[in-house]
């Protein structure tokens, strides 16, 4: 199994394949890999000692920033998220971003931003959509079309509790709705980034 793999400078963390989302542009409907992770795709998730393991096998000088990011929604395992976040900082120091579709609180049915704290440096959540219809036919979550507002409620809510909170987009999207997603994140009050699309 591909738990750790490298990217971008960065060491990415490959948690989980599930995810609420079927997004259109998911690089997993394309691939099997990113970058130095040719295989993302795992036969089980991994336990917390088998990530705790293999985190040894790496050199953390190498990297830039450790980033929760693989073949499915990382906050699926939210508390193994942050106790392997809290692990390696305490280890290393290093940055650690966690990129999310922000739709946790709806996965585990509660407010969930705050155990983030202390954990996480940088969230960042993909935005990908200028309104709840176009979200839904876009990103095709499984919940529905209540996944737009809960998103932007968690985005918000982090705010409280990670030093960085990004929303981001795809740059394959139409130029106008990256100029409207620009808006909705001012609005929200977080950074904003355009991402290139693999």
């Amino acid at each position: 199994m591909t738990i750790f793999y490298e990217a971008y400078d960065n060491l990415y963390v490959n948690l989980t394949n599930k995810c609420p989302c079927a997004c259109e542009f998911c690089v997993r409907n394309e691939e099997d890999g990113v970058g130095e992770g040719n295989h993302l795709w795992l036969e089980r998730e991994p336990t917390i000692e088998e990530i705790k393991k293999d985190f040894e096998n790496f050199d953390m000088s190498k990297y830039n920033e450790i980033v929760f990011c693989g073949f499915g929604e990382p906050l699926e395992r939210i508390d193994d998220v942050v106790e392997i976040a809290k692990y390696i900082k305490e280890k290393t120091g290093k940055t650690i971003r966690l990129n999310t579709n922000g739709l946790s609180d709806l996965i585990h049915n509660k407010p969930t931003a705050h155990l983030l704290k202390g954990a996480i440096d940088i969230v960042s959540i993909s935005l990908n959509a200028p309104d709840a219809k176009t979200y839904e036919q876009r990103c095709r979550p499984s919940f529905g079309e209540k996944s737009f507002q809960a998103m932007l409620d968690f985005a918000k809510d982090c705010k409280e509790y990670v030093p960085t909170v990004i929303l981001s987009v795809v740059d394959c999207i139409d130029k106008e709705e990256i100029e409207q997603c620009r808006k909705i994140a001012q609005d929200v009050g977080v950074n904003y980034r355009i991402r290139t699309f693999i």
